[in-house]
C-alpha cells in the first residue's frame, strides 16, 4: 500500500492535459486568441496539477515567466499541458506549456510557456504542508533544481515588493 501512496506524489501523477477549440468569441479583431483567455486556461490546468499533488484545495500565488511565443488562431485547437515541477513546504511550482494544433494536419506548435506557484490551503484558508515531489527521470530532477532557483528568486522579489510603500492617492482638483 505504501508504494501506491508514494506513486501519487510523482511528477507524472500531477500531469494535466486539456484541449480547447479557439472560437470566434475567444479572439480579437485579428482572429487571434486573447492573451487573458490563454492565461485563464493555463491557471485552471496548473491548479488541477497542483491540487492533485496537494490532495486538496490550492490557490494561485504567482504566475511568472509567461511568454507568448506565437498566436493561436480561430479554429485551431489549444493544448494546455501542466505538471508540478517543484514542491516546498506548502507551495508548488507548476510548469505549463501551451501548443496549438491544426485540426486538418494535426501539426503542433508551442505558443505559450509559463510557471505558476500555488499554495495548498486548509479549511480556514491557511497554508498547509504538501508532500515531497518524487522525481523519476533526469529531466524531472533537472527541472526540480531549476525550479528551486526560480523559487529563491521569487521569494527575494516578493520580500522586495512587500517593503515597497503604496502609491500615494491622487488628490482631485
Amino acid at each position: 500500500m505504501k508504494r501506491q501512496a508514494e506513486k501519487k506524489h510523482t511528477v507524472a501523477a500531477t500531469r494535466v492535459e486539456t484541449a480547447q477549440a479557439v472560437l470566434p468569441g475567444h479572439t480579437n479583431g485579428m482572429g487571434t486568441l486573447f492573451g487573458g483567455i490563454v492565461m485563464q486556461w493555463i491557471d485552471v490546468a496548473a491548479a488541477i496539477a497542483a491540487a492533485r499533488h496537494a490532495s486538496g484545495p490550492v490557490v494561485t500565488a504567482s504566475m511568472d515567466r509567461l511568454h507568448f511565443l506565437r498566436p493561436a488562431r480561430v479554429e485551431e485547437f489549444v493544448i494546455v499541458r501542466a505538471e508540478v515541477s517543484y514542491a516546498a513546504h506548502s507551495s508548488m511550482e507548476v510548469e505549463v506549456e501551451v501548443q496549438t494544433e491544426n485540426p486538418w494536419t494535426s501539426e503542433r506548435a508551442v505558443t505559450t510557456h509559463a510557471f505558476l506557484t500555488f499554495v495548498a490551503i486548509d479549511e480556514q484558508g491557511r497554508p498547509r504542508p504538501v508532500p515531497a515531489l518524487i522525481t523519476e527521470t533526469a529531466l524531472e530532477r533537472r527541472r526540480f533544481r531549476e525550479a528551486a532557483k526560480r523559487r529563491a528568486e521569487r521569494l527575494r522579489e516578493r520580500a522586495h515588493l512587500a517593503r515597497r510603500p503604496a502609491h500615494p492617492k491622487k488628490k482631485n482638483g
